[in-house]
């Protein structure tokens, strides 16, 4: 972790130093964020379109697609629910 030491101006402007400019991609209109966490404050980059840079994110998780997990937790719920339906009917 790297950390710059800057002023706030009268007007409560601070310079994100350039080489944080660079890094991060903070170019002229980019918005940013303040977040308070944990007793620090956090600049947080907002992305240009929150759509676009989710797009695939679940993919980099593993495993198997989210539609086909839940579609298999649909089957096991109506075996278990035929299960108890032929249990009731056996009585």
């Amino acid at each position: 972790m790297e950390a710059v030491k800057v002023k706030v101006s009268t007007k409560g402007r601070v310079v994100i130093p350039k080489k944080f400019r660079e890094k991060f991609g903070l170019e002229p209109g980019t918005e940013v964020m303040f977040v308070e966490r944990d007793g620090s404050l956090t600049i947080v980059k907002v992305p240009r379109d929150p759509v676009e840079e989710g797009f695939g994110i679940l993919k980099h998780l593993g495993g198997p697609p989210l539609t086909q997990e839940i579609i298999e937790e649909h089957r096991r719920e109506r075996e278990r629910e035929e299960r108890k339906i032929e249990r009731l009917f056996r009585s």
